[in-house]
C-alpha cells in the first residue's frame, strides 16, 4: 500500500486528535506515583480519552485488552495493565496511547521515573527523548525516510544503548499502522522521499543493555532480553513544507527542545 498524503481536512482532525492524546499524556504523567497498579493508569487514560469524546486506539487492536500500553522497568512496549502489578519507587515506567478523533488516529509515547530514580535510568530516559528531536530534524520533504532513522542511531551510539530492532515506527492517519515503518536505526538504502502531507509516528525505543528483545508467553509483552531497562518515547507528526509538526506534544510542554 502507497504511503498516504493527507488533505487539509484530514490534516485537520488529525491535529485535533494529536492535541487531545498531548492533553492525556500530560494528564497521566501527573497521576504516575509509587503504590498505584498499571491498571488504575489504564483506567485513568481510558476515562481521559472517552472524556474528550474520542475511541481509545488500542482497546481490541489486534485482541490487545487495555487503552494504554503500560511497560515497566525491563517491559519495552505493550505491557498488559494489571490490578497485581504495582509501582515502586525507583521503578521506570512506559506509557502508549492512541486515540481516535472522528475516524482519525494519533499516537503517542512517554516514560517516566517513578518517584526518585538513579542518574543512570534518568540519563536513558533523556537520552530516549532527544534522539527522537534528533530524527525529526530529519524529516522534511526533500530528505528520505532512513535520514531520519539514521539520526536517531547517530544520537544514541555513542552512549553505548541498545536500539531496538524488532520494533519500529511507522505511518498513521485512518488506520493506527500504515505505510512506511520506520525503523531507529540506519538501514540499507535510503527509503521513500518525505513529502509534505506525509503523517508519521517516530517512536526510538532504546534499552540500556543489548538492543535483543523477546516476547513474553501473553503474546504482547515485549521485554529486553537482558533484563536491562528499557525507554520509549513517540509523537506522531506531520511532514510540511518546512519544519516538522509535532502533533501529539503540547505547546507549552517540558519535553519541546
Amino acid at each position: 500500500m502507497p504511503v498516504t498524503i493527507k488533505s487539509k481536512r484530514e490534516i485537520e482532525r488529525m491535529r485535533e486528535a494529536g492535541k487531545i492524546l498531548a492533553a492525556v499524556h500530560d494528564e497521566l504523567k501527573r497521576f504516575i506515583q509509587p503504590g498505584i497498579s498499571t491498571k488504575e493508569i489504564d483506567q485513568k487514560g481510558e476515562e481521559l480519552i472517552r472524556g474528550y469524546g474520542c475511541i481509545p486506539s488500542f482497546l481490541g487492536y489486534e485482541g490487545y485488552p487495555a487503552s494504554v500500553c503500560v511497560s515497566v522497568n525491563d517491559e519495552v512496549v505493550h505491557g498488559i495493565p494489571s490490578s497485581q502489578r504495582i509501582l515502586k519507587e525507583g521503578d521506570v515506567v512506559s506509557l502508549d496511547t492512541g486515540v481516535i478523533y472522528e475516524g482519525w488516529q494519533s499516537d503517542a509515547a512517554r516514560t517516566y521515573g517513578v518517584g526518585t530514580i538513579s542518574e543512570e535510568k534518568s540519563k536513558l530516559i533523556e537520552v530516549t527523548r532527544k534522539s527522537f528531536f534528533a530524527g525529526i530534524a530529519c524529516a522534511k520533504p526533500g530528505n528520505h525516510l532512513y535520514d531520519i532513522s539514521k539520526a536517531i542511531q547517530s544520537y544514541v551510539k555513542p552512549y553505548g544503548y541498545g536500539i531496538v530492532k524488532d520494533l519500529c515506527g511507522h505511518g498513521i492517519g485512518s488506520s493506527m499502522h500504515e505505510e512506511p515503518m520506520i525503523p531507529n536505526y540506519k538501514k540499507f538504502g535510503r527509503g521513500i522521499l518525505l513529502k509534505p502531507g506525509m503523517t508519521l509516528a517516530i517512536e526510538p525505543m532504546i534499552n540500556l543493555g543489548t538492543w535483543k528483545v523477546a516476547w513474553l508467553d501473553d503474546g504482547w509483552t515485549v521485554v529486553t532480553m537482558d533484563g536491562s531497562i528499557s525507554a520509549h518515547y513517540e509523537n506522531t507528526i506531520l511532514i510540511t513544507d518546512g519544519e516538522p509538526e509535532i502533533l501529539s506534544l503540547s505547546e507549552d510542554s517540558e519535553d519541546r527542545i
